[in-house]
């Protein structure tokens, strides 16, 4: 990011979760006040850089299985700042000609990502702005509707974004309306973070979002699993992250990673 550069209608005035995670990659397209945030979290949770990154590699070794199930397009939301293996990046080197739709609602995160990933020499990507609390603004943006398919498999992303949605707003509600415009054949890809581990570090470092533009929420293992009722898991079903279809044996420290997560197909 360019010195003193910023974008239109960001306020940085308050931390947003979006450009705290970008810190936590070690990216650089954030503010004094996500900083400030993140190192409260990093106060009761200094392994949060580790859990970021364990988390970016469950999104890339979810990508290259969905791409070598077929799969060719992929609805991300909460996609966050571009940076090395995102969803668009994996999806492109693993199945080229993949179409891929981006959706945030930080207008940080659209600037970048438009300036970024919609390029000439670059496999197609389209990046709108929206909230996944309102679906059907997502659902039926001109765009999205555009880039997508609905009558072909679609793998819907929702990597580390449920976590920012309150029991209030109807976590399964939004995730049903979205499912439901989905055809058969398509996929659902979640990580949620959960105080299963260490209940009271894991709060404690939860706080830190509170004054955050979105607070986050802990959830259990059960709750997490509910997320994928009706669907068929991929194995090895909802586990804890860093043991999802690992690479090779997970890092030292993984038992730290205060992550769920999951892939499953819609029959």
């Amino acid at each position: 990011m360019n010195e003193g550069w910023i974008a239109p209608e960001v306020d940085t005035s308050i931390a947003h979760p979006a450009r705290m995670y970008d810190y936590f990659l070690s990216g650089k397209d954030n503010y004094p006040v996500d900083r400030a945030a993140a190192a409260k979290v990093l106060e009761f949770y200094p392994e949060a850089f580790a859990m970021a990154q364990a988390n970016r590699a469950f999104l890339g070794r979810a990508v290259r299985y969905l791409a070598g199930a077929g799969i060719r397009q992929f609805l991300d939301i909460g996609t966050g700042i571009p940076g090395p293996g995102g969803t668009g990046e994996v999806a492109h080197s693993a199945a080229p000609g993949s179409h891929v739709v981006c959706v945030d609602n930080d207008p940080i995160v659209l600037a970048h990502s438009r300036a970024l990933l919609v390029q000439p020499d670059l496999a197609p990507t389209t990046v709108v702005q929206a909230d996944l609390r309102r679906p059907e603004e997502i659902l039926d943006h001109p765009e999205v509707r555009a880039a997508l398919d609905f009558d072909q498999p679609i793998a819907l992303m929702l990597v580390a974004v449920l976590h920012f949605v309150t029991d209030d707003e109807d976590p399964r509600g939004i995730l049903a309306r979205l499912l439901k415009a989905l055809p058969s054949g398509s996929y659902l890809t979640v990580s949620h973070v959960t105080d299963d581990f260490d209940s009271e570090r894991a709060r404690a470092a939860a706080a830190a979002y509170d004054k955050a533009s979105a607070p986050i929420v802990l959830r259990p293992e059960a709750a997490v699993s509910g997320f994928f009722d009706g669907l068929e898991l991929v194995e090895p079903g909802v586990a804890h992250l860093p043991w999802w279809r690992p690479d090779g044996e997970p890092p030292e420290g993984s038992e730290r990673i205060w992550y769920y997560c999951g892939v499953a197909r819609k029959p």
